[in-house]
C-alpha cells in the first residue's frame, strides 16, 4: 500500500467556494448561503475557509444590505496555489526540514538522499498549483456548465414529444 498526499477538505471545498465566488461574482456581492447551498457544504464550514481566504487577502466582504463576499483581486491574478495554501499552510508532501526551507534541524540530513525526492516532488506540486490561475477554472466551469444545459435541452427536447 503506497503512501498518497491527499487535500483536506478544506482545500477541496475551499476551491469550489472560490471558483463558485469567480463564476457568480460578476459585479455583485455573493452571500455564503448561496455558496453553500449550490456546493452543498455546511455554511458554518464555509465560514471558517472563508474568513482563511479573507486573511490572505483572496476574498473581501462588502457589509450592507447589499453585502457578500467578491474576490478580493482579479480572476486571472489568483493563482490555486495561493488559495490552497491560504486554507491548508503548505503544500510539502512530507515533513522535511529541508523540503520546508532547511529551517528545522534533522539529525538525518548530511546523509539523507530522499531528501532530493520530497523537494522534487514539493516543487512540481507548487509549480503545477501557481500556474494554474481561479480565471482558468472559471472558464472550465463555464465550459461544463453550458455543455450539460445543451444535453439537459437536448434530453428535455426528445424526451416527452
Amino acid at each position: 500500500m503506497g503512501v498518497c498526499m491527499k487535500l483536506s477538505t478544506k482545500g477541496r471545498y475551499g476551491l469550489r467556494a472560490v471558483v463558485d465566488l469567480a463564476v457568480h461574482s460578476d459585479e455583485e456581492t455573493i452571500a455564503l448561503s448561496q455558496i453553500a447551498e449550490r456546493q452543498a457544504i455546511s455554511i458554518n464550514y464555509l465560514e471558517q475557509l472563508i474568513a482563511k481566504l479573507k486573511k490572505a487577502g483572496i476574498v473581501k466582504s462588502i457589509r450592507g444590505a447589499q453585502g457578500g463576499y467578491q474576490l478580493a483581486a482579479p480572476a486571472e491574478e489568483i493563482s490555486v496555489g495561493a488559495i490552497l495554501r491560504a486554507l491548508e499552510g503548505d503544500l510539502n508532501p512530507v515533513d522535511c526540514s529541508e523540503v520546508m526551507g532547511g529551517d528545522g534541524l534533522c539529525s538525518n540530513s548530511d546523509s539523507c538522499v530522499t531528501k532530493y525526492v520530497w523537494k522534487r516532488i514539493s516543487d512540481s506540486i507548487n509549480d503545477a498549483v501557481d500556474n494554474i490561475k481561479l480565471s482558468e477554472l472559471v472558464a472550465e466551469s463555464r465550459k461544463v456548465h453550458a455543455s450539460t444545459s445543451l444535453s439537459d435541452n437536448r434530453s428535455k427536447q426528445t424526451c416527452g414529444k
